[in-house]
């Protein structure tokens, strides 16, 4: 498959604290680890031409991964677009941590995706609320990550068609963090884990479940639907 991975790419170039964690960016990262499964993966950042999403990098990439935070204002009405309409055709959206507030998620969502959050280094429990969903193979009951930002309900989005994984926090709080939905023919996963200012994406666990969500998001080959005006036809 050919996988692109998107990521704003400032906090890397802006915090040693952040660069030090992650020196080639955390979307250099990401796409290390979904290389070793032998997918073409390349990467996209905020302050390339388009965004790094021109229209040929988008009709060729099978699955996107989208990790925001800091600038979603400042990626374009008109990118934001086109990455929407390539799920409707059919391309997978894996949508990473604070992405859920980014132009794409929430248009697709239809909702303010907003919630409420904390960041004081707090244990998270992912638990695995569907051990026969394909995303949370070879995962186990839950996966236990030392040190992350809190998210916490309510989560404004539509009821998920799917719920993978539900996080708990040392504070009390709990947070749908493994979310499944279709939109038009593309598939689309929601995963909350991976502060910039934590080591999430070097965790094998979380590692395993971004493997699996690309195999799952891959696009399906079906015909695409006919619509519009359909003339009369007695060989129906």
């Amino acid at each position: 498959m050919k996988v692109t991975v998107w990521n704003e790419y400032l906090h890397e170039k802006e915090s040693e604290a952040i660069a030090s964690i992650y020196p080639k960016g955390m979307h250099q990262t990401i796409a290390d680890v979904l290389r070793d499964t032998s997918h073409e993966v390349r990467t996209a950042t905020l302050e390339e031409p388009s965004h790094g999403l021109t229209p040929e990098v988008l009709d060729e990439t099978d699955v996107l991964l989208w990790w925001g935070h800091v600038a979603h204002d400042r990626v374009s009405d008109d990118v934001a677009d086109r990455v929407v309409k390539r799920v409707w055709d059919g391309m997978g959206l894996v949508v990473l941590h604070s992405g859920h507030f980014s132009k794409v998620f929430k248009r697709l969502m239809g909702t303010s995706c907003d919630l409420k959050w904390r960041e004081a280094g707090e244990r998270e429990r992912l638990w695995v609320v569907d051990p026969t969903h394909p995303i949370a193979a070879g995962i186990g009951s839950h996966i236990e990550i030392e040190h992350e930002e809190m998210y916490g309900e309510h989560f404004d989005i539509p009821t998920p068609d799917e719920l993978v994984f539900i996080s708990s926090f040392t504070g009390g709080e709990v947070f749908r963090s493994g979310c499944t939905y279709k939109r038009g023919r593309g598939k689309i996963f929601y995963f909350r884990p991976g502060h910039e200012s934590y080591p999430t994406y070097y965790h094998k666990d979380v590692q395993k479940v971004l493997k699996n969500a690309v195999l799952w998001a891959k696009p399906t080959a079906v015909e695409r639907p006919t619509y519009g005006h359909f003339p009369f036809s007695n060989e129906q």
